[in-house]
Formats: C-alpha cells, structure tokens, sequence
C-alpha cells in the first residue's frame, strides 16, 4: 500500500496490519474487539514485555522493517520460552511519526507474524500512536502446559551449566555493520534477525533443568542474573566453547578477541539452563561450565579466574561490548 502513515489515518493502519495476521486453535478472540481471548489451559500465563526505540535498538539503514519484526518478536518469545513455556500469542505497541510510509508499518507487522509462526504464536491485537520516533513495544504470552516454569533461582552447587542455540554471532554482525560492512552474511543476518531455540525451553523444563536464562544482555551478564539469584558461583569453561573460523576472522580485521563477543555479546536468543550432572542432555546441548558453591570471587569466572573484560548491556549504562 503506497502513501503514508499520516494519510491513512488510525483505523485505516490498523485494518492494512490486521489483515496481514494469521491466527493459532489458542486464539479465541483475535484483533478487532476491546482485548483479545486467548486459551491457557495450564491456567497459569507466562507474560514478558520489551521495547525497541529507533536509534537505540535498531537502525532503518542496517534493518528492513521485516528484520526489526522478526527481532521484536524474538526476543520477546525467547523470553517465554527461558521460562519453560510455550509461546501462544504477542501484542503490539506502535509508535510512528504521520510521514512513516505505509510499507514500513506493513513490513514489520510481516516480520512479527512470521517469527510468532516460528514459535507457534500468534499476533493478537495491540494499538498504534501517532510519536516523533519509531518504538515497538511487545507484550509475549506463553502456556505453561502443566510443568512448572523454570527461574534463575533454582542453580544447585555440582549442577552442569549448559547453553543451546548461538553465542556471539549477533555481536560479530553489529562489529560488521559498525564498520561499514555486511558480509559475512550469516553474522550480519544473526544481528538482523535472532534465531531462538524456541523448542529447547519447554524441553528443557521437561528434563528438569534447575534454573534458566535466555542469552540477551551476554553469556556472563545472564549467568550472573542465575548465580546472583541461586546464590551460587557459576565457573565457564572456555575451551568448551567453539568459535567459528569466520567469527575468527572478523575478530582478526576488527582487532577484536571473539571471545569477547561469545562471552559478552548479547541479543542472539541462545537459553541457558543448569542441570543435574545425572541428567543426559540432547546433542543439541553443549555443556561449557559447572555450578560451584559461593565464593570471595565474582559469581561468574572463567576457567576459575575473574573476566577482566567489560561486556553485557545496560540500557542505562549503555552498550559496553568492546
């Protein structure tokens, strides 16, 4: 649809987004009436919520309007599923100023639709403002289907600390973007567009994992949220990690250690979950540290010796990868 956002008007955008959603047997009432209805048999839901502000969480000259979808949407499912749970339905809040061409509005709501099929959600409902800057606010529920959700407060000395999906990958895309560059893709693309292992939480909550985390402000700064919560000292083994040769690379023509990235770098989405040593973990768990009784240490070290280097995020502190 051509023109602006301005000039379609309110009720207008509203009708060009709805019209893009599809909808899941959970969606009892979808867009269109004062709230949605939607199914939660376990009688129990799971709730996150997060902003994206232009400038701040994404730029429109590095990510597509379909990119900043998939992302919003990510990152939030992630979150629910780091609880144990299934993801059933996302709401949208819009803020965009009059000139935003139509396009943009309809591309996001096509990210967003995209990524909740992935996870097996649903977009259902949410409301637009006319604002100075683009923010994206997302609201993710999830079904806990009669398990129990799985805290960061439940790490046990003598537990396994395990990680599934990606580490530094995002990071390694945005030290590419950040110099002018977009290639190699994959990097690039894992900062665009997260790929959460959305599966890997309900199933880990089902193999008793004791506390769990998705990887979004970086692998110390979320294992620091289990330690400090479990009261317990968590130890990563680096030599348990794999970095890819390409990841290497980059880090050789950006004077950057990739370790850095797969310890600090945030926003790939990867869980993190502590287990029982007598659990036997699927191949797609990779064991990297071990869970320690509380020390004069910091909560988190590598190879048993703090890390010197800053990393993490801070939405008030600011960006501290490198």
């Amino acid at each position: 649809m051509k023109g602006t956002v301005g000039e379609l008007g309110e009720f207008g955008l509203i009708r060009e987004l709805t019209s893009r959603l599809t909808t899941t047997p959970a969606v009892r009432v979808g867009p269109g009436d004062d709230a949605a209805v939607v199914a939660a048999p376990d009688r129990r839901v799971v709730a996150s919520t997060d902003i994206l502000l232009e400038g701040r969480h994404f730029r429109r000259d590095w990510s597509t309007a379909y990119d900043v979808g998939r992302k919003a949407a990510a990152q939030n499912l992630a979150d629910i599923a780091a609880m144990g749970a299934v993801p059933t339905a996302l709401l949208l809040g819009l803020v965009v100023p009059a000139e935003l061409p139509v396009t943009w509005a309809s591309e996001l709501m096509d990210g967003l639709r995209d990524e909740c099929q992935v996870a097996g959600a649903s977009v259902v409902g949410g409301d637009v403002v006319r604002g100075d800057t683009i923010m994206v606010s997302i609201t993710a529920l999830g079904d806990l289907r009669g398990q129990e959700p799985v805290t960061r407060a439940g790490a046990q000395p003598g537990d396994l600390v395990a990680v599934t999906g990606w580490l530094g990958w995002s990071a390694a895309g945005y030290a590419v973007l950040a110099r002018g560059f977009r290639s190699p893709r994959a990097f690039v693309e894992a900062h665009r567009r997260p790929e959460p292992p959305y599966h890997a939480g309900p199933a880990a909550a089902a193999l008793g994992a004791t506390a769990m985390c998705d990887v979004s402000d970086g692998l110390i700064a979320d294992l620091g949220h289990i330690a400090e919560a479990s009261k317990v000292r968590i130890d990563i083994r680096s030599g348990a990690i794999d970095i890819p040769t390409q990841m290497n690379d980059i880090g050789q023509a950006v004077g950057v250690d990739p370790m850095q990235w797969v310890l600090s770098g945030g926003e790939d989405h990867a869980i993190v979950a502590t287990f029982s040593p007598d659990v036997k973990l699927p191949a797609r768990w990779k064991v990297i540290g071990e869970v320690l009784n509380p020390s004069a240490l910091p909560q988190v070290t590598v190879d048993g010796a703090p890390w010197t280097s800053k990393g993490g995020w801070d939405h008030f502190g600011g960006d501290i990868e490198s």
